[in-house]
């Protein structure tokens, strides 16, 4: 059982820092009883740019969640994004160890270590080693292959590295508001788990979470992870976009955008009208049509869009789709933003809203928290399948505040 029965999810983005605590039931559910969010300033493009910025932010949201749940916040599953995340499939194969021929647990994992014996620049780390199908003498398509006969193993894994220096900032900004890292996850992984069924992760589907600094893909199969990539493109560039289009401070586009964002001006009506602050202290704000808002987002959500399939299908993965495309992220609560892709794609689209947890339900299920609830779920499903038998070490300053309870 987790410490306490609490699991908490933390979520630093480029545009905010969510924290979650989810807490385990006696019915063994999960339940969200805080939410702590924080402006990120921090960051760019899913990367580190001002460790004390990050710090304060994180601080923020783990102070506000604590605040709401009643707990304290000593360890949390951490999501990691950004441009520097790159990822590969590869192969491993070995002979069965026992003269019965049975497939052992040690099989299973030396296969497993035996894939990642691939070329690694030294600057970089493995995060992610995915399973995706074994093979028992060439047989394919099993999961699970414990307990089988055979002569022959072999796995097709799916193998995520980052930077190294991206991940120390990261640790060191978590470390530094006295949070311990449970386990660093592929925002990609942690999103898929809150948002995805298990039909369409078995027929096919690709998973798009338009972040405010990058646009992250990912390709199930046969409910398998086969493929991630990451765009530097994300929701600040529709934001810039607006404040060039409309000529308005950056803060106030992106209000604007959030409150009356279209990305198809046929939809709206034409008298439809915004009141659009000016640039400069001392000047009047102007009302403007919406429609001309829409003709300024929808050509750069068609950019991304185009780049994502234009991507897939140099992968040679756009039949792999067979349940179509899930948009998620902040950026995804853009109204006709889904009949957007639909017509880029040709596939049916829609929107991913994070689901499987109980609780404060009204405050999360939205794209922005997919992250954040997936990664609840993801510590979650870990202590389901493997069970968290070990006692979590506590943080320098949770002992402190244990000894001055006692004393």
């Amino acid at each position: 059982m987790p410490k306490n029965g609490y699991i908490v999810g933390l979520d630093i983005g480029t545009k905010k820092v969510a924290a979650i605590i989810g807490e385990i039931t006696e019915n063994k559910k999960i339940e969200i009883i805080g939410i702590g969010t924080a402006e990120s300033r921090g960051l760019r493009k899913g990367v580190v740019v001002n460790l004390d910025a990050t710090v304060d932010a994180i601080k923020k949201a783990q102070e506000e969640a604590e605040l709401m749940a009643g707990v304290e916040i000593d360890s949390a599953f951490v999501g990691i994004s950004g441009a520097h995340i790159k990822s590969f499939n590869s192969r491993g194969v070995i002979a069965v160890s026992s003269k019965n021929r049975e497939i052992s647990r040690e099989d299973i994992h030396r296969v497993i270590d035996q894939s990642k014996a691939v070329s690694i620049p030294p600057d970089r780390e493995i995060i992610h080693i995915i399973p995706q199908e074994f093979l028992v003498d060439e047989q394919d398509g099993i999961k699970d292959p414990l307990g089988m006969n055979g002569i022959k193993l072999e796995v097709n894994v799916h193998i995520i590295t980052s930077a190294n220096t991206s991940v120390q900032n990261l640790k060191t900004c978590i470390g530094r508001a006295g949070i311990e890292i449970e386990q660093i996850v592929l925002n990609q992984i942690a999103a898929s788990t809150s948002i995805l069924s298990h039909d369409e992760m078995e027929l096919g589907v690709g998973l798009i979470d338009i972040g405010g600094g990058t646009t992250e893909i990912s390709i199930f199969e046969r409910g398998s992870l086969w493929y991630t990539s990451i765009i530097p493109i994300g929701g600040d560039n529709f934001t810039n976009d607006i404040a060039v289009g409309l000529r308005t401070p950056i803060p106030e586009a992106e209000k604007i955008k959030k409150k009356f964002g279209c990305v198809s001006s046929p939809i709206l009506d034409e008298q439809d009208t915004i009141e659009v602050p000016s640039v400069g202290s001392g000047k009047k704000s102007r009302v403007l049509s919406r429609q001309l808002l829409a003709d300024i987002i929808q050509p750069r959500a068609e950019e991304i869009f185009r780049l994502v399939d234009n991507d897939i299908k140099r992968m040679g993965y756009e039949k792999s789709l067979n349940s179509g495309i899930v948009l998620t992220g902040g950026t995804a609560l853009l109204e006709g933003l889904e009949e957007a892709a639909e017509q880029i794609f040709d596939l049916p689209v829609r929107r991913g809203d994070p689901s499987g947890i109980g609780g404060l339900v009204d405050r999360v299920n939205t794209p922005d928290y997919a992250t954040a609830v997936g990664l609840i779920l993801y510590g979650y499903n870990q202590w389901k399948e493997k069970g968290f038998s070990k006692e979590r070490k506590k943080t320098l300053w949770a002992k402190v505040k244990d000894w001055l309870k006692e004393a």
